[in-house]
């Protein structure tokens, strides 16, 4: 047996934070020798941070690149890493890994396949090498090589698929393998999405058992540029068995794993795969050999992988996962922004009961994963931090709520605020903003020379109660010098239901991610179950048995809002029929009539779908605005990293004909049919 000790990192980096992103990889380099690390995978891109847009064109990034390898490479020495950066070859930027070992620059891999759909943007600032090709890059006057590289260090040999690399149907592990490579590197930048991580352990797994190889997949941590957010999960595969697996949505900024992997067991494998080829031919110029390397040990010490925590394995997983994304973005937020705090302008309804509870698991997790030392570090930006005793203390500190009322709110979301802020230790403050309202109908009322009321302009009214809570919730976030956080959810946004410079106030929207019915879902969820670490709220009864209600028209004019809208459920079933699917009207209307035919007429089916095409395409202007959010799964509807639609179009226009035109078909079917039933009877 001939054992190495092999590692992978995953970091919380920030673009541009030139300071900070090498400060995290010189800590993950100390982790990894302390724990006897020999070769270390670090993340995709993890020297600049990989959401620096197109500040990767500028020269002085990657000049700066260079300089801070080079200042890293002094700490590398008894080791093997990798380091993700970009890099400048005959005028076009390549995004590689800069191979290092024992404080030597060996050469850079260049990634293959760029990752260009979703939220990737790779080929806007990077350009695709080719297979089979090798370069030479003069840094500082001497040559590297730079291209389609393998490595033989000593014993050992290495080679890197980058990120989306490994997911190509023509990988280059494939031809890495026949030529004997015994370790294969994945530094990646793997976001995060709602269950895709059971799919990215079968892929490194399978990986190493088709390859018969070691593998060894690094990812970044957090919410490092603003929107995406990187769940980690380092994973150690041999041979198809896992042998090394990480924590995933972790609050630490450096988190490492190490596992020793027989690597004789990884040759061996190779003999029994029947469809593997070797590469017969002399090691050719791909390869770069470096005759020092680490040394093998004879015998297998192999770590037992630390088994994963409770929730990875909860039947409510989506519920769980959620929890711990939004709130480790919430944290990245409050430390990278250096704000010191946060505000909501609550209303005692789900969306605004949902941010406020997030913000408390949020600082729940802080004390739980951290510690009081931990989190005085990590906000050591905010006065007195240190201070602050437990739970109660920061969540004292970090937020504030304030329920705005006017004559239309009523006493039971007063109460449900309350109550909620009540048992969770959040300050609440009640603020009267009637008057604000009734001056700006006074005044408009007094220019027109007519007295607005409810009958001619319910909408204006409606939209100008939203609009008089901005100027004040915005004022208190100044004061508090904190972040103010949007309450508005995907569906809100599908069809604009919200009011523009209104409830759509803050800097970020933490579930603008998600749609109407998994929140309401994860808020029962959040009462009756909770987190597997963390706990239920039971206050959010008072929450969960109110209807959904804007609260801006007078009582006597009862409003709800699936009234103003269509029911949450179809809604979200005609979003993710439209946006993912991709249908037509008319389509759309066939799924529906069959999913819920037994529940709603199919007039009033096809009412919802006209309803939801005219106002998705009137409201685009509404969504290029909205606060930023996180990505959270493939119906995302933001449209600067996602989900692209013109402002203006021609509003399904003819689509919605045809669905007009289906309907008149249909009824006339309808009825010739009841008509030769009638006669049928009659006979």
């Amino acid at each position: 047996m001939k054992s190495i000790r092999v590692g992978s990192a995953v970091l919380n980096q920030t673009p541009l934070d030139w300071k900070g992103n090498k400060r995290r990889i010189l800590e993950a380099i100390n982790l990894a020798k302390k724990q006897g690390v020999k070769v270390l995978c670090l993340p995709e891109l993890c020297l600049t941070g990989y959401g620096c847009e197109d500040s990767f064109h500028a020269l002085s990034t990657m000049e700066r690149s260079v300089r801070i390898l080079n200042e890293i490479l002094p700490y590398t020495k008894k080791l093997i890493t990798t380091i993700g950066m970009p890099l400048l070859y005959r005028d076009c930027v390549f995004n590689t890994v800069a191979m290092v070992s024992n404080g030597e620059l060996l050469g850079f891999v260049a990634k293959r396949f760029l990752a260009g759909d979703g939220v990737h943007y790779e080929p806007r600032w990077f350009k695709s090498w080719h297979k089979g090709v090798r370069g030479e890059v003069s840094l500082h006057n001497r040559s590297y090589p730079v291209g389609d590289l393998i490595f033989k260090i000593g014993e050992i040999r290495l080679g890197c698929e980058i990120c989306e690399d490994g997911w190509a149907s023509d990988r280059p592990g494939i031809e890495m393998a026949k030529k004997g490579v015994d370790l294969i590197l994945s530094p990646s930048a793997s976001h995060f999405s709602f269950l895709k991580n059971q799919m990215r352990m079968r892929y490194v797994q399978e990986g190493s058992r088709s390859l018969g190889v070691v593998y060894v997949f690094s990812n970044l941590l957090g919410c490092e540029a603003g929107r995406i957010l990187y769940d980690g999960g380092a994973l150690i595969a041999n041979c198809g068995e896992l042998v090394g697996r990480g924590e995933r949505m972790s609050l630490k900024e450096v988190d490492l794993i190490a596992a020793d992997v027989d690597l004789d067991r990884c040759r061996l494998a190779r003999t029994r795969i029947s469809g593997f080829e070797p590469c017969l031919q002399k090691d050719d110029e791909l390869n770069v050999c470096v005759a020092d390397g680490p040394r093998l040990e004879e015998e297998n010490r192999a770590l037992k992988p630390p088994a994963p925590p409770l929730w990875e394995d909860s039947s409510d997983l989506k519920e769980e996962e959620f929890t711990r994304c939004v709130t480790m973005g919430l944290f990245d937020y409050l430390r990278k922004t250096r704000s010191q705090g946060f505000v909501i302008s609550i209303s005692g309804g789900a969306d605004s009961s949902a941010v406020a509870c997030l913000v408390a698991l949020t600082v729940m997790r802080a004390v739980q994963e951290l510690g009081q030392d931990g989190v005085a570090q990590a906000l050591g930006h905010i006065p007195e931090i240190e201070t602050l005793p437990g739970y109660t203390g920061l969540i004292r500190k970090l937020l504030v709520c304030a329920y705005q009322a006017t004559e239309n709110s009523s006493e039971n979301t007063l109460k449900a605020a309350k109550r909620l802020c009540r048992d969770l230790k959040i300050p609440f403050l009640a603020l009267d903003v009637d008057h604000l309202y009734k001056s700006y109908v006074k005044l408009i009322s007094g220019a027109l020379d007519r007295q607005l009321d409810w009958r001619t302009d319910d909408l204006a009214l409606q939209n100008i109660q939203a609009r008089v809570r901005a100027p004040g919730i915005w004022l208190l976030a100044n004061v508090k010098r904190a972040l103010l956080l949007c309450t508005s959810n995907r569906s809100e946004a599908a069809v604009g239901y919200a009011t523009m410079d209104g409830d759509t106030c803050g800097g970020l929207a933490p579930i603008g991610g998600v749609d109407k019915t998994f929140l309401r879902r994860w808020l029962f969820w959040l009462e009756t179950s909770g987190p597997s670490d963390l706990g239920k709220f039971p206050v959010l009864r008072n929450v969960n048995e109110l209807e959904p209600t804007a609260e801006l028209r007078p009582t006597a004019l009862t409003q709800r809002d699936e009234d103003d809208l269509m029911p949450y459920e179809v809604l979200d079933y005609l979003e993710k029929a439209f946006l993912v699917d991709r249908q037509s009207p008319l389509e759309i209307h066939g799924r529906l009539r069959s999913h819920f035919g037994d529940l709603y007429h199919d007039d009033q089916l096809r009412l919802w779908v006209r309803c939801f095409f005219e106002l998705w395409s009137r409201n685009q202007w509404k969504r290029e605005r909205y606060a930023p959010s996180f990505h959270l799964d493939d119906e995302n509807l933001d449209p600067k990293t996602w989900c692209r639609y013109p402002i203006l179009s021609g509003g399904f226009e003819v689509e919605l004909g045809e669905l007009d035109e289906s309907g008149r078909k249909y009824l006339e079917i309808k009825t010739a049919a009841n008509m030769e039933v009638q006669e049928k009877k009659q006979a």
